[in-house]
């Protein structure tokens, strides 16, 4: 008959332990700086690159002068700049306002009912659909109809894609705003309608807002969604539905693709311009953001 021995668990001490939890920790430490790195490098080259390619032809006689003919050197986008602002406003009146309306709509009165469900369905869809099927959406749905590419075809096309980040941004939002808030305005005699706009929106405000300026922001750089309904012009055109326009996005498209030097000098002064304006509208959202986060708290 043979014995069977077992072998003794062995346990660590104390100090074994603290030097095996520093182990993983400064394990894990050095996978978060790396992932930083990671991520940081290409972006700080992109950004680095278009600063030292594009400082040269950027100046205020670049954002105000009418745009030359691609074989001429000097400055001048600014049919573009005005164009871009003139689509994304356009598209943000439109969306913003429609977006925040549907949210409101899905958490406080849909909540999970089937159309709720069905509606929030549709908007993560529409959240993941590339930029250039909805600009092939406008096209065929619009400017194949009216015979006429605009400025308001492209702010169309830039609200479609803005429209979804609003809702989910707008939904997600409120779902953090706490119940005892809507019960205890209830309980004072508000109507629900009251109850949203006097104590859930403000509550919910930083959010919304953030949200809305970071689809703002988005919106401002697309090209694919432009490139068949816009047009292209080299003069500011001031109307909204006459007349091709053009922006910063599709002048980079085009300056990247011509053979000429002055051409290409004034794309990538364009795309640091581009890279300003989403930088502003990112700041503008930190600094709303801040601002109604602390008058919320003080309050």
């Amino acid at each position: 008959m043979t014995a069977v021995t077992t072998t003794p668990a062995i346990r660590l001490g104390p100090a074994a332990k603290h030097r095996a939890r520093a182990i993983k920790n400064g394990i894990a430490t050095a996978c978060i700086v790396l992932s930083f790195f990671v991520v940081a490098v290409p972006l700080v080259w992109l950004v680095v690159t278009i600063v030292l390619r594009g400082h040269s032809v950027f100046s205020w006689s670049f954002l105000t002068k009418e745009i030359p003919i691609p074989t001429q050197a000097g400055p001048g986008m600014g049919p573009a700049v005005y164009g871009t602002l003139l689509v994304t406003g356009a598209a943000s009146a439109m969306a913003v306002p429609l977006g925040v309306l549907g949210g409101v709509y899905l958490n406080e009165y849909g909540a999970e009912g089937f159309i709720a469900r069905i509606l929030r369905f549709f908007a993560e869809i529409m959240t993941g659909v590339p930029s250039v099927v909805m600009g092939l959406f406008v096209y065929t749905a619009i400017v194949l109809h009216t015979q006429k590419a605009d400025a308001f075809a492209g702010a169309i096309a830039l609200g479609c894609l803005m429209l979804p980040i609003v809702i989910r941004t707008t939904d997600e939002m409120l779902r953090l705003v706490p119940g005892e808030l809507r019960e205890g305005s209830v309980a004072l005699g508000s109507r629900q309608a009251r109850t949203i706009v006097r104590v859930v929106l403000p509550a919910a405000a930083p959010g919304i807002v953030s949200g809305a300026l970071l689809a703002i922001a988005r919106a401002a750089g697309e090209t694919a969604p432009l490139l068949f309904v816009v047009g292209i012009v080299y003069k500011t055109n001031h109307s909204l539905f006459n007349g091709p326009n053009t922006t910063l996005s599709l002048q980079i498209f085009r300056g990247t693709n011509s053979p000429f030097a002055a051409s290409t000098d004034r794309a990538w002064a364009a795309a640091l311009t581009l890279v300003g304006i989403v930088f502003i509208f990112t700041v503008i959202a930190r600094v709303v953001t801040a601002v109604y986060s602390r008058r919320t708290t003080a309050s």
